[in-house]
């Protein structure tokens, strides 16, 4: 692996409060972490502490094909940032940053070597633009 590093960023008109939770709870994970509209993450597990673990269960909605995305965090700062290695070991960054009614969060990680780059930012910036849509809603 040449550790490639990938970074997608978005800023949400949300505090920096409801960001942090929007992103961390299950049952909010569940509402926004796909790519696209036919896919769906059907179970979320999320021990948020260092050296807690997480497993999202992310499956095709024809049932076509499914996979297991987790991994164990390494640092957790509520409202700052979150930093875990991937089950195939691979780093991932996130930071929140945020100006009072807007929040923005940029995260960095390791490419993997089976997508290409372009794929792998385009897919991690999708689901951090569903993300802010379920974020902003109402």
């Amino acid at each position: 692996m040449d550790n490639t590093k990938i970074t997608v960023q978005i800023t949400v008109s949300a505090t920096i409060e409801k960001a942090w939770k929007c992103w961390t709870t299950p049952n909010d994970i569940m509402q926004w972490n796909h790519a696209s509209d036919d896919w769906h993450t059907t179970n979320v597990v999320n021990d948020l502490k260092e050296g807690g673990k997480f497993q999202y269960r992310m499956e095709a909605k024809d049932g076509s094909f499914g996979f297991d995305f987790g991994g164990t965090y390494d640092t957790v700062s509520t409202n700052e940032i979150i930093e875990y290695t991937l089950d195939d070991n691979r780093k991932v960054s996130i930071r929140f940053s945020s100006n009072g009614h807007e929040t923005t969060i940029i995260q960095t990680f390791e490419a993997e070597t089976e997508n290409t780059v372009e794929l792998q930012q385009f897919g991690w910036q999708s689901i951090m633009n569903y993300y802010k849509k379920h974020t902003e809603k109402p």
